[in-house]
């Protein structure tokens, strides 16, 4: 199945249920979504747009990439769109039409067999439960094929899952309902993550997926990982990355308003340490439309903030923070959230 198939039919068949289906006005509000990252030295970074024009809805056509040599965390919040208060009809279906993925790698999924047997192909979804409490849980989810082979482990504690394809971080909701806020591609490095549902919304999309640590390029962008660890404790992510290296992602904080992530890496982080993926047809058809960014100050500098369209927007020099989202509902993942990239500190 081709990855953004994949995606595109997990984004819809997995979510909202545990048990059936797994610019400027907006930059005030930045500030009250966390507290500073403390004992750090706050830095700007470089943030390069390489998106390109597409007419499939289901290809990630914008790439937002942040580049720095000297950052060593930051946070990343996943936060209602502004219209949210209005929605009373969701698109999330996908939306195939012009797509031709037939030219995409598909590597199958086998399950293991007993000893001088041959492994059986897998044919459906596999859910299989990693960790469970009453108020979190871990759903794992092998496929019968991914574009990557699914060799990265997925470790709480002593115990490891191997082959998965896809994991989901569950949590108890607001209203003690279980929902869904965020998901994890070990094969390929891919994060989403969206707040709890709002008070009048049963579910809300997926959209934008981001990615945590050495951006490479190998037909499509990617983080190669080579174990991804869990704590339920503290609700943190441990990447171990396949060149060296590793980040801790944590959840931070998640409620009907914005998801936080705090992101941080050990030692030196990579020079391309980010990426924000998503996909633009038309300001109607869209994931991310728009993006505002806001320079950090320095002596002699005051901030500077600006705004574009998305696939107008240039690269952008010592930003301080960058949003990535709409103003006007689209027909695709019309609930989807807005990504905020901020906090960009050095040790």
């Amino acid at each position: 199945m081709p990855v953004l198939a994949v995606r595109a039919f997990a984004r819809n068949a997995f979510a909202g249920n545990r048990f059936a289906k797994p610019i400027l006005g907006l930059l005030a509000g930045c500030a009250l979504l966390g507290a500073p990252i403390a004992r750090a030295e706050p830095i700007g970074v470089t943030v390069r747009n390489e998106s390109v024009a597409a007419t499939c809805a289901e290809t990630d056509n914008v790439t937002l990439s942040f580049v720095s040599d000297k950052v060593s965390r930051f946070r990343i919040v996943a936060r209602h769109p502004a219209y949210t208060g209005m929605l009373r009809i969701d698109r999330t279906e996908p939306d195939f039409d012009t797509c031709d993925f037939s030219g995409d790698p598909a590597v199958p999924a086998t399950a293991p067999a007993p000893a001088g047997t041959p492994s059986a192909a897998i044919t459906a979804p596999k859910r299989i439960t990693i960790y469970e409490t009453p108020d979190l849980w871990l759903t794992g989810f092998v496929f019968p094929s991914f574009w990557r082979a699914a060799t990265v482990p997925f470790r709480v504690g002593t115990e490891a899952t191997q082959g998965l394809h896809m994991v989901q971080l569950w949590v108890r909701g607001e209203n003690q309902q279980p929902e869904e806020v965020l998901v994890v591609y070990p094969p390929d490095g891919y994060w989403r993550a969206r707040p709890l549902s709002p008070a009048h919304l049963a579910s809300t999309a997926y959209g934008s997926s981001f990615l945590l640590g050495p951006v490479e390029q190998a037909e499509r962008p990617l983080v190669r990982l080579k174990e991804i660890g869990f704590a339920p404790q503290t609700r943190t992510f441990t990447l171990s990355f396949a060149d060296g290296g590793k980040a801790r992602l944590k959840l931070a904080s998640v409620d009907r308003d914005a998801l936080t992530l705090e992101a941080e890496f050990d030692g030196t982080a990579p020079r391309t340490f980010a990426a924000l993926r998503s996909m633009y047809v038309t300001e109607g058809n869209a994931d991310v439309a728009r993006v505002s960014w806001r320079t950090l100050a320095k002596t002699g500098a005051p901030a500077t903030i600006g705004e574009a369209p998305v696939l107008s927007f240039t690269d952008a020099d010592n930003v301080a923070m960058l949003w990535a989202g709409r103003l006007v509902p689209s027909r695709h993942n019309t609930s989807a959230p807005d990504f905020i990239f901020d906090g960009f500190a050095s040790r």
